[in-house]
Protein backbone atom coordinates (compact mmCIF):
# COMPACT_ATOMS: atom_id res chain seq x y z
CA UNK A 1 0.00 0.00 0.00
CA UNK A 2 1.91 3.30 -1.04
CA UNK A 3 -0.28 5.53 1.26
CA UNK A 4 -3.57 6.54 3.44
CA UNK A 5 -6.20 9.24 1.39
CA UNK A 6 -5.31 12.45 1.80
CA UNK A 7 -5.83 14.22 4.60
CA UNK A 8 -6.95 18.22 5.10
CA UNK A 9 -2.96 18.86 6.15
CA UNK A 10 -1.46 17.75 2.67
CA UNK A 11 -4.45 18.17 0.11
CA UNK A 12 -2.37 21.16 -1.29
CA UNK A 13 0.92 18.76 -1.88
CA UNK A 14 2.10 15.64 -3.03
CA UNK A 15 4.03 14.53 0.27
CA UNK A 16 5.21 11.36 -1.43
CA UNK A 17 2.21 10.52 -4.10
CA UNK A 18 2.70 8.88 -7.26
CA UNK A 19 1.89 10.32 -10.60
CA UNK A 20 2.02 9.24 -13.78
CA UNK A 21 1.58 10.91 -16.51
CA UNK A 22 0.51 9.36 -20.18
CA UNK A 23 1.83 11.42 -23.39
CA UNK A 24 1.20 9.40 -26.92
CA UNK A 25 1.86 13.12 -29.11
CA UNK A 26 5.06 14.15 -28.48
CA UNK A 27 8.12 13.01 -26.70
CA UNK A 28 9.12 14.38 -22.90
CA UNK A 29 10.89 16.45 -22.13
CA UNK A 30 10.22 18.00 -25.54
CA UNK A 31 6.52 18.45 -24.97
CA UNK A 32 7.17 21.54 -22.56
CA UNK A 33 3.56 21.71 -21.69
CA UNK A 34 3.78 18.58 -19.62
CA UNK A 35 7.36 19.18 -18.85
CA UNK A 36 6.05 22.21 -16.91
CA UNK A 37 3.50 20.01 -15.59
CA UNK A 38 5.80 17.22 -13.93
CA UNK A 39 8.35 20.13 -12.16
CA UNK A 40 5.37 21.58 -11.08
CA UNK A 41 4.30 17.88 -9.03
CA UNK A 42 7.43 17.31 -9.11
CA UNK A 43 8.47 20.81 -6.72
CA UNK A 44 5.06 19.90 -4.99
CA UNK A 45 6.24 17.15 -3.53
CA UNK A 46 4.76 14.51 -5.67
CA UNK A 47 7.27 12.03 -7.19
CA UNK A 48 6.82 12.02 -10.92
CA UNK A 49 6.72 9.28 -13.90
CA UNK A 50 6.21 9.81 -17.45
CA UNK A 51 5.45 7.42 -20.11
CA UNK A 52 6.20 8.55 -23.94
CA UNK A 53 7.18 8.18 -27.29
CA UNK A 54 10.56 7.67 -28.33
CA UNK A 55 12.30 10.97 -30.09
CA UNK A 56 13.69 10.69 -33.04
CA UNK A 57 16.70 13.26 -32.93
CA UNK A 58 16.28 13.84 -28.91
CA UNK A 59 14.46 12.11 -26.07
CA UNK A 60 15.68 8.63 -27.78
CA UNK A 61 16.72 7.20 -24.47
CA UNK A 62 14.55 4.23 -23.33
CA UNK A 63 14.66 5.27 -20.19
CA UNK A 64 15.72 8.38 -18.47
CA UNK A 65 15.78 10.29 -14.59
CA UNK A 66 15.73 14.15 -15.74
CA UNK A 67 15.80 16.67 -12.51
CA UNK A 68 14.41 13.91 -10.51
CA UNK A 69 11.51 13.09 -12.98
CA UNK A 70 11.40 9.46 -14.11
CA UNK A 71 10.44 9.41 -18.45
CA UNK A 72 10.01 5.72 -19.71
CA UNK A 73 9.84 6.10 -23.72
CA UNK A 74 8.49 3.49 -26.03
CA UNK A 75 9.65 3.23 -29.95
CA UNK A 76 6.64 4.54 -32.14
CA UNK A 77 6.43 5.43 -35.88
CA UNK A 78 4.43 8.33 -36.62
CA UNK A 79 1.22 7.63 -38.48
CA UNK A 80 0.87 8.13 -42.71
CA UNK A 81 -1.56 6.99 -44.77
CA UNK A 82 -4.31 8.81 -43.20
CA UNK A 83 -6.76 7.07 -41.12
CA UNK A 84 -5.60 3.76 -41.00
CA UNK A 85 -2.02 4.90 -40.05
CA UNK A 86 -3.83 6.41 -37.19
CA UNK A 87 -4.76 2.69 -36.22
CA UNK A 88 -1.73 1.50 -36.52
CA UNK A 89 -0.03 3.86 -34.15
CA UNK A 90 -2.26 4.07 -31.95
CA UNK A 91 -2.66 0.51 -30.94
CA UNK A 92 1.23 0.30 -31.06
CA UNK A 93 1.11 3.42 -28.28
CA UNK A 94 -1.53 1.45 -26.23
CA UNK A 95 0.15 -1.28 -26.13
CA UNK A 96 3.46 0.08 -25.13
CA UNK A 97 1.72 2.57 -22.54
CA UNK A 98 -0.14 -0.33 -20.51
CA UNK A 99 2.68 -2.64 -20.56
CA UNK A 100 5.13 0.72 -19.24
CA UNK A 101 1.66 1.30 -16.74
CA UNK A 102 2.25 -2.16 -15.69
CA UNK A 103 6.29 -1.86 -14.72
CA UNK A 104 5.22 1.42 -12.93
CA UNK A 105 2.93 0.02 -10.51
CA UNK A 106 -0.10 1.33 -8.55
CA UNK A 107 0.07 5.66 -8.62
CA UNK A 108 -1.90 7.83 -6.84
CA UNK A 109 -3.14 10.03 -10.02
CA UNK A 110 -2.64 8.55 -13.58
CA UNK A 111 -2.94 12.30 -15.72
CA UNK A 112 -3.44 11.06 -19.41
CA UNK A 113 -2.92 13.78 -21.97
CA UNK A 114 -4.58 13.58 -25.41
CA UNK A 115 -4.61 13.09 -28.58
CA UNK A 116 -5.68 10.47 -28.79
CA UNK A 117 -8.68 9.59 -26.66
CA UNK A 118 -7.81 6.25 -25.91
CA UNK A 119 -5.60 6.43 -23.19
CA UNK A 120 -8.33 5.60 -20.48
CA UNK A 121 -7.70 2.37 -21.71
CA UNK A 122 -4.30 1.53 -21.21
CA UNK A 123 -5.00 3.42 -17.70
CA UNK A 124 -7.26 0.75 -16.32
CA UNK A 125 -5.48 -1.45 -14.66
CA UNK A 126 -4.35 1.54 -12.64
CA UNK A 127 -7.97 2.33 -11.64
CA UNK A 128 -8.73 -0.69 -10.56
CA UNK A 129 -6.09 -0.52 -7.74
CA UNK A 130 -7.45 3.15 -6.48
CA UNK A 131 -5.46 5.54 -8.61
CA UNK A 132 -7.73 8.43 -9.95
CA UNK A 133 -8.01 9.78 -13.52
CA UNK A 134 -7.21 13.37 -14.87
CA UNK A 135 -8.10 13.76 -18.15
CA UNK A 136 -5.71 16.58 -19.58
CA UNK A 137 -7.50 17.97 -22.79
CA UNK A 138 -4.76 19.27 -25.22
CA UNK A 139 -7.06 18.92 -27.65
CA UNK A 140 -10.50 18.65 -28.99
CA UNK A 141 -10.03 15.55 -31.01
CA UNK A 142 -13.26 15.69 -32.66
CA UNK A 143 -12.66 19.16 -34.16
CA UNK A 144 -8.98 18.06 -35.31
CA UNK A 145 -10.49 15.11 -37.01
CA UNK A 146 -13.17 17.63 -38.92
CA UNK A 147 -10.16 19.75 -39.63
CA UNK A 148 -7.81 17.85 -40.75
CA UNK A 149 -9.16 15.63 -42.67
CA UNK A 150 -12.05 17.20 -44.46
CA UNK A 151 -14.69 13.99 -44.26
CA UNK A 152 -17.59 15.54 -42.75
CA UNK A 153 -18.65 13.98 -39.58
CA UNK A 154 -18.90 9.92 -41.43
CA UNK A 155 -18.23 6.96 -39.53
CA UNK A 156 -14.69 7.51 -38.53
CA UNK A 157 -15.87 10.88 -36.60
CA UNK A 158 -18.58 9.38 -35.14
CA UNK A 159 -16.63 6.97 -33.44
CA UNK A 160 -14.21 9.69 -32.21
CA UNK A 161 -17.26 11.37 -30.30
CA UNK A 162 -17.60 8.25 -28.71
CA UNK A 163 -14.04 8.27 -27.33
CA UNK A 164 -14.36 11.22 -26.20
CA UNK A 165 -17.52 10.70 -24.58
CA UNK A 166 -15.65 7.73 -22.65
CA UNK A 167 -12.57 9.74 -21.65
CA UNK A 168 -14.80 12.36 -20.30
CA UNK A 169 -16.83 10.05 -18.28
CA UNK A 170 -13.89 8.07 -17.32
CA UNK A 171 -12.18 11.30 -15.88
CA UNK A 172 -12.05 12.09 -12.07
CA UNK A 173 -11.46 15.62 -13.32
CA UNK A 174 -10.46 17.62 -16.33
CA UNK A 175 -7.96 19.86 -17.86
CA UNK A 176 -8.60 22.39 -20.10
CA UNK A 177 -6.22 24.64 -21.95
CA UNK A 178 -8.96 27.43 -21.98
CA UNK A 179 -12.36 28.22 -21.41
CA UNK A 180 -13.55 27.16 -24.86
CA UNK A 181 -12.25 23.59 -23.71
CA UNK A 182 -13.88 23.86 -20.35
CA UNK A 183 -17.16 25.16 -21.90
CA UNK A 184 -17.28 21.82 -24.31
CA UNK A 185 -16.23 19.65 -20.91
CA UNK A 186 -18.89 20.55 -19.12
CA UNK A 187 -21.55 21.08 -22.15
CA UNK A 188 -20.70 17.86 -24.78
CA UNK A 189 -18.85 16.20 -22.12
CA UNK A 190 -21.58 16.75 -19.38
CA UNK A 191 -19.03 17.18 -16.37
CA UNK A 192 -19.68 18.94 -13.50
CA UNK A 193 -18.09 22.49 -13.08
CA UNK A 194 -15.94 21.98 -10.24
CA UNK A 195 -14.40 18.80 -11.50
CA UNK A 196 -12.98 20.95 -14.69
CA UNK A 197 -9.93 23.34 -13.87
CA UNK A 198 -8.49 25.82 -16.66
CA UNK A 199 -4.42 24.73 -16.83
CA UNK A 200 -3.42 27.63 -19.53
CA UNK A 201 -0.37 26.66 -20.97
CA UNK A 202 2.53 29.43 -20.92
CA UNK A 203 5.77 29.24 -22.44
CA UNK A 204 8.93 28.91 -20.31
CA UNK A 205 10.43 32.11 -19.74
CA UNK A 206 13.89 31.26 -18.68
CA UNK A 207 14.01 29.78 -22.42
CA UNK A 208 12.61 32.87 -24.29
CA UNK A 209 14.91 35.49 -23.27
CA UNK A 210 15.50 38.23 -25.94
CA UNK A 211 19.14 38.76 -27.61
CA UNK A 212 20.57 41.41 -29.38
CA UNK A 213 19.25 41.86 -33.38
CA UNK A 214 21.67 39.93 -35.84
CA UNK A 215 20.52 42.04 -38.76
CA UNK A 216 22.65 39.17 -41.17
CA UNK A 217 19.63 36.83 -40.72
CA UNK A 218 17.51 39.02 -42.72
CA UNK A 219 19.71 38.16 -45.62
CA UNK A 220 20.20 41.48 -46.65
CA UNK A 221 16.55 43.04 -46.32
CA UNK A 222 15.64 45.59 -43.94
CA UNK A 223 12.95 43.33 -42.48
CA UNK A 224 12.71 39.51 -41.05
CA UNK A 225 9.33 38.20 -40.89
CA UNK A 226 8.85 34.65 -38.59
CA UNK A 227 6.79 31.67 -38.25
CA UNK A 228 7.09 29.19 -35.24
CA UNK A 229 5.53 25.94 -34.85
CA UNK A 230 3.85 22.75 -36.64
CA UNK A 231 3.30 22.58 -40.22
CA UNK A 232 0.24 20.32 -40.98
CA UNK A 233 -2.48 20.30 -42.76
CA UNK A 234 -4.55 23.26 -40.12
CA UNK A 235 -1.81 25.07 -39.27
CA UNK A 236 -1.93 27.27 -42.14
CA UNK A 237 1.45 27.87 -43.75
CA UNK A 238 -0.20 27.30 -46.92
CA UNK A 239 -2.53 30.83 -45.88
CA UNK A 240 1.41 32.42 -44.60
CA UNK A 241 2.82 31.02 -47.74
CA UNK A 242 -0.11 32.77 -50.30
CA UNK A 243 0.28 35.57 -48.04
CA UNK A 244 3.19 36.43 -48.92
CA UNK A 245 3.17 36.21 -52.30
CA UNK A 246 0.31 38.99 -52.05
CA UNK A 247 2.50 41.36 -50.16
CA UNK A 248 5.52 40.58 -52.54
CA UNK A 249 3.11 40.81 -55.93
CA UNK A 250 -0.05 42.46 -54.88
CA UNK A 251 1.95 45.20 -52.76
CA UNK A 252 4.72 45.39 -54.28
CA UNK A 253 7.13 44.45 -51.06
CA UNK A 254 10.16 42.92 -51.50
CA UNK A 255 11.83 44.58 -48.72
CA UNK A 256 11.81 41.43 -46.19
CA UNK A 257 12.69 37.81 -45.49
CA UNK A 258 10.86 35.23 -43.76
CA UNK A 259 11.71 32.05 -42.15
CA UNK A 260 9.31 29.32 -41.07
CA UNK A 261 11.20 27.39 -38.15
CA UNK A 262 9.27 23.76 -37.35
CA UNK A 263 8.04 20.65 -38.84
CA UNK A 264 5.08 18.94 -39.24
CA UNK A 265 3.74 16.33 -41.94
CA UNK A 266 2.69 19.21 -44.00
CA UNK A 267 6.85 20.41 -44.52
CA UNK A 268 8.06 18.61 -47.76
CA UNK A 269 3.71 20.11 -49.32
CA UNK A 270 5.41 23.71 -47.81
CA UNK A 271 8.35 23.93 -49.08
CA UNK A 272 7.46 22.66 -52.54
CA UNK A 273 4.49 25.56 -52.19
CA UNK A 274 6.91 27.81 -51.63
CA UNK A 275 8.60 27.23 -54.85
CA UNK A 276 5.68 27.13 -56.51
CA UNK A 277 4.46 30.56 -55.70
CA UNK A 278 8.11 31.74 -56.45
CA UNK A 279 9.45 32.53 -52.65
CA UNK A 280 12.32 30.50 -52.58
CA UNK A 281 14.52 33.49 -52.46
CA UNK A 282 12.92 34.61 -49.95
CA UNK A 283 11.62 31.90 -47.86
CA UNK A 284 13.86 29.90 -45.90
CA UNK A 285 12.61 26.64 -43.84
CA UNK A 286 14.91 25.27 -40.87
CA UNK A 287 12.77 22.54 -40.01
CA UNK A 288 13.45 22.11 -35.93
CA UNK A 289 16.31 23.92 -34.65
CA UNK A 290 18.09 24.16 -31.30
CA UNK A 291 16.75 26.99 -28.39
CA UNK A 292 19.65 29.40 -29.03
CA UNK A 293 18.73 29.43 -32.88
CA UNK A 294 15.40 30.19 -32.36
CA UNK A 295 15.97 32.67 -29.62
CA UNK A 296 18.16 34.92 -32.41
CA UNK A 297 15.60 34.28 -35.20
CA UNK A 298 12.68 35.47 -32.85
CA UNK A 299 15.47 38.17 -31.08
CA UNK A 300 15.86 39.72 -34.29
CA UNK A 301 12.23 38.93 -36.23
CA UNK A 302 10.16 42.36 -37.09
CA UNK A 303 6.62 40.85 -37.21
CA UNK A 304 5.60 37.27 -36.24
CA UNK A 305 2.85 35.32 -38.23
CA UNK A 306 0.16 33.03 -36.51
CA UNK A 307 -2.13 31.82 -39.85
CA UNK A 308 -4.14 29.48 -38.37
CA UNK A 309 -7.44 29.29 -40.44
CA UNK A 310 -9.97 29.41 -38.68
CA UNK A 311 -12.11 26.02 -38.78
CA UNK A 312 -13.65 23.80 -36.00
CA UNK A 313 -10.66 23.09 -33.89
CA UNK A 314 -8.35 26.45 -34.44
CA UNK A 315 -11.24 29.08 -33.54
CA UNK A 316 -11.26 27.40 -29.53
CA UNK A 317 -7.61 26.48 -29.41
CA UNK A 318 -4.42 28.41 -27.66
CA UNK A 319 -1.86 28.63 -30.19
CA UNK A 320 1.50 28.15 -28.24
CA UNK A 321 3.46 30.06 -30.86
CA UNK A 322 1.16 32.84 -30.01
CA UNK A 323 2.54 32.76 -26.40
CA UNK A 324 6.05 32.06 -27.79
CA UNK A 325 5.84 35.41 -29.88
CA UNK A 326 4.78 37.04 -26.69
CA UNK A 327 7.24 35.91 -24.59
CA UNK A 328 9.93 37.69 -26.95
CA UNK A 329 8.36 40.58 -27.46
CA UNK A 330 7.54 40.63 -31.27
CA UNK A 331 3.88 41.68 -32.68
CA UNK A 332 1.88 39.22 -34.40
CA UNK A 333 -0.25 39.17 -37.22
CA UNK A 334 -3.16 36.43 -37.09
CA UNK A 335 -6.65 35.59 -38.20
CA UNK A 336 -9.72 36.53 -36.66
CA UNK A 337 -9.91 33.74 -34.08
CA UNK A 338 -11.64 33.53 -30.77
CA UNK A 339 -9.08 32.07 -28.90
CA UNK A 340 -6.63 34.02 -30.64
CA UNK A 341 -7.96 37.35 -29.50
CA UNK A 342 -8.02 35.95 -25.80
CA UNK A 343 -4.19 35.06 -25.31
CA UNK A 344 -2.90 37.71 -27.72
CA UNK A 345 -5.50 41.07 -27.15
CA UNK A 346 -4.15 44.12 -28.31
CA UNK A 347 -0.70 41.85 -28.97
CA UNK A 348 -1.54 41.09 -32.29
CA UNK A 349 -3.32 42.44 -35.48
CA UNK A 350 -6.02 40.50 -36.60
CA UNK A 351 -7.12 39.87 -39.96
CA UNK A 352 -10.85 38.23 -41.75
CA UNK A 353 -10.84 34.66 -40.91
CA UNK A 354 -8.61 33.37 -44.02
CA UNK A 355 -8.70 36.36 -45.77
CA UNK A 356 -4.74 36.18 -47.17
CA UNK A 357 -4.72 39.66 -48.84
CA UNK A 358 -5.62 41.65 -45.37
CA UNK A 359 -3.35 39.24 -43.62
CA UNK A 360 -0.67 40.57 -46.18
CA UNK A 361 -1.98 44.21 -45.74
CA UNK A 362 -1.21 44.43 -41.79
CA UNK A 363 2.12 43.00 -42.21
CA UNK A 364 2.46 45.59 -44.40
CA UNK A 365 1.07 47.83 -42.04
CA UNK A 366 3.08 46.75 -39.42
CA UNK A 367 6.50 46.86 -41.15
CA UNK A 368 6.21 50.79 -41.62
CA UNK A 369 5.36 51.39 -38.11
CA UNK A 370 8.20 50.61 -35.73
CA UNK A 371 6.64 52.32 -32.73
CA UNK A 372 3.21 50.12 -32.95
CA UNK A 373 5.57 46.90 -33.26
CA UNK A 374 7.22 48.34 -30.27
CA UNK A 375 3.65 49.20 -28.08
CA UNK A 376 2.18 45.80 -29.38
CA UNK A 377 5.81 43.80 -28.08
CA UNK A 378 5.72 45.39 -25.30
CA UNK A 379 2.14 44.51 -24.64
CA UNK A 380 2.83 41.03 -25.44
CA UNK A 381 5.19 40.76 -22.51
CA UNK A 382 3.15 41.76 -20.01
CA UNK A 383 1.01 39.49 -20.56
CA UNK A 384 3.01 37.04 -20.33
CA UNK A 385 4.37 37.79 -16.96
CA UNK A 386 1.05 38.48 -15.70
CA UNK A 387 -2.36 36.80 -16.36
CA UNK A 388 -1.15 34.32 -18.53
CA UNK A 389 1.96 33.39 -16.65
CA UNK A 390 2.92 29.88 -15.59
CA UNK A 391 2.59 30.50 -12.00
CA UNK A 392 -1.69 31.09 -12.50
CA UNK A 393 -1.29 27.62 -13.92
CA UNK A 394 0.42 26.22 -11.20
CA UNK A 395 -1.93 26.95 -9.18
CA UNK A 396 -4.59 25.33 -10.84
CA UNK A 397 -2.74 22.14 -11.64
CA UNK A 398 -2.27 21.05 -8.06
CA UNK A 399 -5.73 22.41 -7.07
CA UNK A 400 -7.29 19.75 -9.42
CA UNK A 401 -4.72 17.40 -8.08
CA UNK A 402 -5.68 18.24 -4.96
CA UNK A 403 -9.64 18.21 -5.66
CA UNK A 404 -8.96 14.74 -7.85
CA UNK A 405 -7.36 13.27 -4.32
CA UNK A 406 -9.85 14.38 -2.25
CA UNK A 407 -11.37 10.85 -0.17
CA UNK A 408 -9.14 8.98 -2.76
CA UNK A 409 -9.17 5.18 -1.87
CA UNK A 410 -5.38 3.45 -0.93
CA UNK A 411 -3.75 2.46 -3.77
CA UNK A 412 -2.66 -1.04 -3.13
CA UNK A 413 -1.71 -3.65 -5.19
CA UNK A 414 -4.65 -5.50 -5.05
CA UNK A 415 -7.27 -3.18 -6.12
CA UNK A 416 -8.84 0.21 -4.09
CA UNK A 417 -10.39 0.33 -0.89
CA UNK A 418 -13.82 1.59 -1.29
CA UNK A 419 -14.60 4.92 0.28
CA UNK A 420 -18.39 5.48 -0.92
CA UNK A 421 -17.44 8.40 -2.81
CA UNK A 422 -19.99 9.23 -5.33
CA UNK A 423 -18.32 10.29 -9.00
CA UNK A 424 -19.78 13.08 -10.48
CA UNK A 425 -21.02 12.40 -14.06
Amino acid sequence: MLGDPISDATRSGGHGRRALILVENLSVPFDRRVWQECTTLRDAGWTVHVICPQGTKRDTEPEAVIDGVRIHRYPLRAATGGPAGYLREYGSALWHTARLARKVGPVHVVHACNPPDLLFLAARWLRRRGSRFVFDQHDLVPELYLSRFDRGEDLLYRAVCALERRTYRAADIVLATNESYRDVALSRGGRHADDVFVVRSAPQIERFQPVPPEPELKRGKPHLLCYLGVMGPQDGVDYALRSLAKLRDGLGRSDWHAVFVGSGDAFDAMVELSRELGLSDQVEFTRRIPDADLVRYLSTADVCLSPDPRNPLNDVSTMNKVLEYMAMGRPIVSFDLREARVSAGDAAVYARANDEAEFAGLIALLLDDPEQRARMGKIGQERISGPLSWRNSQESLLAAYAAACRDRAPVSQDGPVRTGRRRRR
